[in-house]
């Protein structure tokens, strides 16, 4: 099965538009989003729509869950209680019930699904090879998926070594037909690995492989729609550094 794994829209519509149409073309067999729809972009109901319409599965993230009510705001950032404030008064009741019957984790698949890490599913950032050894350790797949930290990244295990592991860049390839992993895409709406394109990835369970794709959007546009808003100017500069 060919999967286009997505994490972290953020609600970048300009982003998520950008990927799908990219996605399309790549004829894939379904389309998982690993969480955090909505966030930090000014654009909630349009991505919950739209991965309302183009995903297979999707699960909740810590800023999906924040607008839910799930979170309290005053865990996050200024500039991400902001947002969580505002999209909580603007988003559709429909779009908002249904963000409601979302999960953080999904492990009935032939790879874990997870928005953070195995052993935190909605908080843990998995930036380190310490910590991929310790969500290795616990996790119940031999490969997982994870989003979170908005980084294009993998970590690899042999057994009987410590884990390795490194950032991504557009169009490498994951052969992942031994040894433990933990995949992250990279972040839709919001990425911070200093490449400022819409990230994703194109995961294969039968050839057991994992591209990365990198996707040119209008930036300039979804920091407009940010200002537009009245949210913080953080959000709409970070966009172009990819930070």
């Amino acid at each position: 099965m060919r999967i286009a794994v997505l994490s972290d829209i953020h609600g970048n519509r300009q982003a998520f538009q950008a990927v799908l149409e990219e996605v399309d073309a790549e004829r894939v067999d379904e389309v998982w989003c690993l969480g955090d729809v909505v966030g930090y972009g000014a654009d909630p109901d349009a991505c919950c729509e739209l991965a309302r319409g183009s995903c297979d599965l999707c699960l909740v993230g810590n800023h999906d869950l924040a607008v839910r009510g799930d979170i309290p705001i005053d865990e996050f950032s200024r500039g991400a209680a902001v947002a969580a404030e505002w999209t909580r008064e603007v988003i559709d009741p429909d779009h908002l019930e249904w963000l409601r019957g979302l999960e953080p984790q999904l492990l009935d698949r032939e790879v874990g699904l997870y928005h953070a890490s195995p052993r935190d599913p909605v908080w843990e950032y998995v930036l380190s090879t310490l910590l991929a050894d310790l969500c290795l350790d616990v996790q119940h797949h031999r490969v997982c998926l994870i989003g979170h930290s908005h980084v294009a990244l993998s970590f690899r295990r042999q057994e009987g070594e410590s884990a390795t592991g490194e950032v991504r860049s557009a169009d490498s390839e994951l052969r992942l037909e031994d040894g433990q992993w933990l995949v992250n895409p990279g972040s839709v709406g919001q990425p911070r690995d200093g490449d400022a394109r819409a990230a994703w990835l194109v995961l294969d369970t039968g050839a057991w492989t994992a591209t990365y794709r990198r996707t040119p959007y209008d930036i300039a546009g979804a920091a407009s729609a940010i200002r537009a808003a009245r949210l913080p100017e953080s959000l709409a500069e970070r966009l172009e550094y990819g930070q």
